[in-house]
């Protein structure tokens, strides 16, 4: 698998599109269908919707504070505002509401089987590097923000 200096294996969004696509798959092998109700296309839609927002506002005040978006970057500031006050990787988070939303709308069962291996991924693919490098750049400072905020939620 690909790997660049920082250890990010792939772009965090290509990790959920390749789950999605797993998800695709597996469901046109061995469907395994959900209900589908006018809730879950309700839920469907408001997840998506609050990933969306949550990653402008992440992103936005990433941009505003001039620091890097980009997961392959070096981050030039420690964010514990915003979003990050609640979530070390809103972000993250955010592309979670959306794989969620897109799983309650198809209506199949392999996207949430996929789910843990998902964010399994994510904690070993991405989230652990950026850490590191987090640590290295921030020192006290970002174990203290370590210990004041959760990764996900």
């Amino acid at each position: 698998m690909f790997k660049n200096a920082t250890g990010v294996i792939l772009p965090p969004p290509l990790i959920y599109l390749l789950f999605l696509a797993a998800a695709w798959l597996l469901d046109a092998m061995l469907p395994i269908a959900l209900p589908q109700t006018l809730w879950t296309r309700y839920i469907g839609w408001g997840l998506i919707d609050a990933g969306v927002l949550l990653m402008l506002w992440a992103g936005l005040l990433m941009l505003w504070r001039k620091t890097t978006v980009n997961p392959y970057g070096k981050p030039a500031k420690l964010l514990e505002e915003g979003p990050f006050r609640f979530s070390r990787n809103p972000i993250y988070l955010a592309d979670s509401l959306i794989y969620g939303g897109i799983a309650l709308l198809w209506g199949s069962l392999w996207p949430w089987l996929l789910l843990p291996l998902v964010i399994l991924t994510m904690q070993r693919g991405v989230i652990v590097h950026e850490e590191r490098l987090l640590g290295q750049l921030f020192g006290d400072d970002y174990r203290a923000y370590c210990t004041r905020v959760r990764r996900w939620l």
